[in-house]
């Protein structure tokens, strides 16, 4: 299926309001489009009624010329192949458009943690990534900030804690959860608040694990890029290795060898693999089905080894790079690897029989944790999520890229939205993913699996479908460095999914919700 090109839907769309002359291609298929602030926000309602979602927005200081801040609004069209950038300069008062597109209130929460920019008529003005331990005008993405030790206040004053949203009436009570919780997962505040037992409101509050790798990235070569890239999240390496080098190999107008788009692909589709099977086994034991699970968790960890003797590691680390891959796989590896998913898919089909034919599966799956069509696009949700409510969305199709446009595959998609859609979902792609790498596999070309670059100035914008959902890469390269590298992954939008898909459920059920929407708390906060 052909997707239409944004840029031709874009011409129209804009004029005569907007002179379609002003929209500047960048070197993938992002347009850039620079307004003051009374065009940008007489097209802004436009766009959201036309069905744009917003998608990113971040700052960027020095960038074309201009040595003030910069705001990039990232706009997507579902369906059409490209992104819209809308750039204002932040010299002026900056009003908020989060009572327009919703996802816009995580995005400038943290432009104003990050450079201390207001934004006017937001409606939630509280910091995000900055706890209360940062001292005041304490703004680290700012280039006249220099990374150095940091000297905490001795307390935090109550007035200084952060303000939950308080919810009162007869019979309503709090209860919450974590921070720091049981097991070894990553740090995280769910505050409820209940009548009883179904869930009146939860409040998500996360951001406890930032690492401040777009300061780091900051005037660093593309080599150390790529170790940032791979570290965002430990399992989506795959997907932000290949974005990253995506993004450098646009900016050089270079493309890798086809054996290496090839190979990238198997990478990609065995992290997706690996990543539903530790869904789905964690969906089964939430609900107390621990043969199940076990036996799923087997088969991941069969993948996993598989992983590190394709690559050396189990987590696809220090393969995919700018130009290609840092190192071949063997033919005679690859067919190997075929031989045994072609078993694996019989072994993966008959334990989920199983694990559907437990009424106690199916009562627990089943109309627990619906997440409504209605908030995918104001949200911004994607990914398995976004496929089990209803919306046939998935980067791999609606934005081809690698060596996916030469392959076809049917995508799940489910109307009910509740975790047995997403659990449906996630054993589709498990079937999908066995066919995209099995098919590849069968082609793979011989030759080169790198070609050498030579870095230029440029940047590009680049979206892949993680096992999560789409994320989205921004890189700025000058004179071989850094100037701005800016991640959003797929759960830093999908976090707020959880908030609306527990409500009127009880508290018991948000470990299974929570697992059966797979969201990171390393990949959201940077």
């Amino acid at each position: 299926m052909k997707i239409p090109e944004l840029h031709n839907y874009l011409a129209e769309f804009l004029s005569p309001a907007i002179n379609p002359l002003k929209l500047e291609k960048g070197a993938n298929k992002d347009y850039y489009l620079w307004l003051d602030w009374t065009e940008a926000a007489a097209l802004y309602p436009k766009l959201a009624e036309d069905g744009f979602g917003l998608i990113g927005l971040f700052g960027v200081e020095g960038f074309r010329g201009y040595q003030g801040l910069s705001l990039l609004y990232i706009f997507e069209k579902r369906n059409y192949s490209g992104t819209l950038v809308i750039i204002r300069r932040a010299d002026s008062p900056v009003s908020s458009i989060a009572a327009i597109f919703p996802s816009a209130c995580y995005f400038e929460r943290e432009i104003r943690d990050g450079y201390g920019c207001e934004f006017e008529n937001a409606f939630d003005r509280r910091r995000l990534f900055l706890h209360e331990t940062y001292p005041a005008n304490f703004h680290p993405l700012a280039n006249s900030f220099k990374n150095q030790p940091l000297s905490l206040p001795a307390g935090v004053e109550n007035e200084a804690l952060y303000p939950f949203k308080k919810i009162s009436g007869e019979g309503v009570y709090e209860v919450g959860v974590g921070p720091v919780h049981a097991g070894i997962i990553e740090p995280g505040h769910f505050r409820f608040s209940a009548i009883g037992e179904p869930i009146l409101n939860l409040e998500v509050r996360l951001f406890y694990t930032h690492r401040g790798l777009e300061k780091l990235a900051m005037g660093k070569d593309i080599d150390f890029g790529l170790k940032i890239a791979e570290g965002i999240s430990g399992d989506e390496s795959a997907a932000n290795t290949y974005a990253y080098s995506s993004a450098v190999e646009h900016i050089c107008s270079s493309r890798p060898p086809r054996r290496a788009e090839q190979l990238r692909l198997i990478l990609l589709e065995m992290e997706r693999l690996y990543s539903h099977l530790a869904d789905l086994s964690g969906m089964l034991t939430d609900v107390g089905y621990p043969v199940g699970a076990a036996s799923l968790s087997a088969l991941r960890e069969e993948l996993m080894r598989w992983n590190k003797r394709l690559t050396g590691s189990r987590f696809l680390k220090g393969i995919i790079a700018p130009g290609g891959l840092l190192k071949d796989i063997p033919g005679e590896l690859i067919t190997e690897l075929a031989d045994y998913l072609y078993a694996f898919e019989g072994r993966f089909s008959e334990q989920v029989e199983k694990a559907l034919a437990k009424t106690s599966v199916v009562d627990r799956f089943e109309t627990t944790g619906i997440v409504n069509n209605r908030l995918l696009i104001p949200l911004n949700i994607t990914g398995v999520t976004a496929r089990a409510s209803g919306e046939a969305i998935d980067t791999r199709l609606n934005q081809p890229y690698g060596f996916y446009p030469e392959l076809s595959f049917k995508l799940p998609v489910l109307p009910e939205g509740d975790v047995m859609a997403r659990f449906r979902v996630r054993l589709s792609e498990v079937q999908t993913s066995l066919g995209l790498i099995l098919k590849t596999a069968a082609k793979l070309s011989a030759g080169e699996y790198a070609i050498p670059l030579k870095p230029v100035n440029g940047y590009s914008l680049v979206l892949v479908e993680s096992p999560r959902g789409q994320s989205l890469h921004w890189l700025w390269l000058r004179d071989g460095k850094i100037e701005r590298y800016k991640v959003r992954t797929a759960s830093y939008c999908n976090w707020q999914a959880i908030e609306h898909a527990v409500l009127g459920d009880i508290i018991p059920d948000f470990p299974l919700i929570n697992k059966s929407l797979n969201l990171s708390y390393a990949g959201t906060d940077l």
